[in-house]
């Protein structure tokens, strides 16, 4: 019996050790969203300009996305469900965005056109940042991050999702739907 209990306490420690090595990318919740950025927009009203998606969302609710892989089937089910709960929350004033991070604006740009098509996006603004150091130092996203998801309001964090490449799943894309909540009021 006192093995068991021994062992149980090793998985446990372990656990925690586990839990305590999560990624993390971006502000976390309770942290204030750090300040204006300005990467080139592909969609929305401003598409073709460098514009400050920060400022334009202001204090409104808002869903921060910033992806490192275009070519994620389940990263494109994630904006579109975005986009749907955006729509469905425009009275709030709730505002979305998806920065691409770190590739090249003649390449990614035709492929976020097209992946705005397929999913055909009202209202989430896809936009890319094509420094190697993506976005601002201050937003601290991790290089392992494939996803990193910032849902805001009031420009305090109220949840933040991190996948490492491939560990999306569609669980997590319901959780974060449901998160919406969080930042609507």
């Amino acid at each position: 019996m006192l093995r068991n209990l021994l062992a149980a306490a090793v998985v446990v420690v372990l656990g925690g050790a586990v839990v305590a090595d999560e990624l993390k990318s971006g502000p976390q919740m309770g942290d204030k969203v750090p300040g204006p950025f300005h990467p080139y927009t592909v969609t929305g009203e401003d598409a073709g300009k460098h514009v400050c998606l920060y400022c334009k969302a202001g204090l409104s609710p808002t869903v921060a996305v910033f992806v490192r892989n275009p070519d994620d089937p389940l990263t494109h089910k994630l904006l579109k469900a975005l986009d749907a709960e955006t729509t469905k929350n425009a009275k709030a004033e709730m505002q979305s965005f998806a920065v691409f991070c770190g590739g090249k604006k003649d390449k990614l740009e035709p492929k976020l056109k097209e992946i705005a098509k397929n999913a055909e996006l009202k209202s989430l603004v896809l936009a890319i940042e094509e420094q190697d150091d993506p976005i601002p130092e201050k937003y601290k996203l991790n290089k392992d991050a494939d996803v990193t998801v910032i849902l805001y309001v009031d420009l305090g964090v109220k949840a933040n999702y991190t996948f490492a490449k491939g560990k999306l799943t569609d669980k997590d894309i319901d959780a974060i739907i449901k998160d919406v909540s969080q930042i609507v009021k």
